[in-house]
This record gives C-alpha cells, structure tokens and sequence, in this order.
C-alpha cells in the first residue's frame, strides 16, 4: 500500500465510484437552504439540490471546512499514511485550500497542500493525476511536480444559462462587465491561470455557447495534443451529451470523466451550466 493519502474537498465533483476506485478522501463543504445546512455530496446531492434550487424563493449559500475539519480528516488519515496530498478548490473562489493549509501546518511538513487555482472538473483532473501517480508508486515530490505539469496544462470553459447566481453569490469576478446584457445572453467562461472566472465568449442560445467551447479549446490548443478530457453540468445532461460529442470527435479522445456539477458550485452557477475541462500535452 502506497503511503501517501489523497484528499480533496467536494467541489471536485468527483463521481462517487472514482472516488472510491482510487481511494479518494473528500471533505465536503457545506449547502444552507432556509437556514438548514447539508453537507455537499453527503446530505445532499446534485439532482435533488437542482431540484429545490428551482422551488427556492431564497438564493442558498455555501461555506467551506473549518481548519478544525481538515485537522481532524489529517490526523486520522495519518495513522495509516506517512504524508498527505491535499488538492483544494482555487484560492481566488474560496477560503478552502487557505483553511487547509492552516491545518496543514500543525504537521511539520506531512501535509502537501495544492490550490488547483480551478473549480469542479478542473480540480478532478488533478486529483485523477495525483492518484494515478500514487497508484504508479511515484514519489510525494514527483507526483506533486506532475500536478503542477497537468494544471499548467489545462483549460476550463464553460457556459452559464444565466450570470445571476454568480452575481448574488458574489463570485462573479471579472465577469461582471456582461451583467449589464446578462437577461439576453449565455455567456462562455474561462478559468484563467490565476483560478478566477473571466468572460470567453457571448452568445444568444445555448447551443451557439456549445460551439463557442468547442472553437475555444481548439484555439487554446496552440499546437498542443489533447490528451484528458472531462465533461460537466448542472442539471443540463442532454447538452453536456452534446459537447462530450463534439469535444471527442474534435480531438479524437474519450471523455474520462462525464460528472455533475454539485451543490456548492451550483448555489454560485445555477442550472443550466454545461462545461468541459481539456489537459493539453
């Protein structure tokens, strides 16, 4: 058995079953709907979340783990491992990766924390990464140096039904400048290298932003060979087909990873949200 643990939080949004293939540790942020809070992935799942997101007359919010979590998670975890790697959503959305690293500093140099500076696929693919490497046999400095490989390489679009939960949730970044049209278009969104949001792309329909992704990643190929491809959305499966499609034809690989977009990332980008995440060579 490899003695390096993995952990992530649940803005990951990864699927159960590889989670559990690679032993994958998840701590869960939490979801408040009318003052009653879930625990993201754990209490609550994504179609059920979509589901009350539509009845709710009240925009619900989220928090993340306290440090307290993640101390406990690592002390646990520490029985049974020698070192901890610890992927987390970007440090430009969320307090999370910080509340890890606080934690982490009680454990004199056991506990590897990385801000992915990306959010939900674009975590997962790091994650796999890192728990690929573990499997491999591959040592705690070189997985970490493949993970920043991988990140360095990698692109995050995806397209909005509406900007109106990123702006109530005040996530909405560099992305506020399309509030103004907001009512009549679908905007396309970058997570840049600083892992904030920053507008893509406008268009009118759904289906314009689908091929909007699509040139995108082609255009940010620069030359480079896709090698990993995932697949998200939020309560919008028939579109997220739809790209998986275009996206392994475009580049003549299989999706690894078709998930949902969970409850914390939902409160901030509604339904609707339809995106991909592509690791470049």
């Amino acid at each position: 058995m490899s003695k390096i643990a993995l952990v992530t939080d649940s803005t990951a949004d990864i699927p159960f079953e590889t989670a559990k293939n690679y032993n994958i540790n998840i701590i869960p942020l939490k979801v408040v709907f009318s003052e009653r809070e879930y625990l993201d992935g754990l209490e609550l799942q994504p179609d059920e979340f979509y589901q009350m997101l539509e009845k709710s007359e009240t925009l619900p919010s989220s928090s993340q783990p306290a440090p307290a979590d993640f101390i406990q998670l690592y002390q646990a975890l520490l029985e049974r491992y020698s070192e901890v790697i610890s992927i987390h959503l970007s440090s430009g959305l969320s307090g999370t990766v910080n509340a890890a690293r606080l934690a982490g500093n009680r454990f004199k140099g056991k506990i590897h924390v990385v801000d992915s500076k990306s959010i939900s696929l674009g975590i997962g693919v790091l994650v796999v990464e890192a728990a690929k490497s573990i499997r491999a046999g591959l040592k705690t400095q070189e997985i970490l140096k493949r993970v920043q490989e991988v990140r360095n390489n990698s692109e995050v679009l995806f397209t909005l039904d509406t900007l109106e939960y990123l702006r109530k949730g005040g996530r909405i970044g560099k992305v506020s400048g399309l509030v103004g049209s907001m009512l009549h278009i679908k905007p396309v969104v970058r997570v840049n290298e600083d892992g904030i949001y920053v507008p893509f792309g406008k268009t009118r329909t759904q289906e314009q932003a689908l091929r909007a992704i699509e040139r995108g990643f082609a255009a940010l190929a620069r030359g480079r060979e896709a090698v990993r491809l995932v697949i998200a959305h939020g309560s919008a499966y028939e579109a997220a087909v739809r790209l998986r499609e275009r996206l392994e034809t475009l580049f003549n690989i299989e999706a690894e990873m078709f998930t949902k977009v969970g409850p914390v990332i939902g409160v901030h980008t509604g339904p609707g949200t339809v995106g991909a995440a592509v690791v470049y060579k």
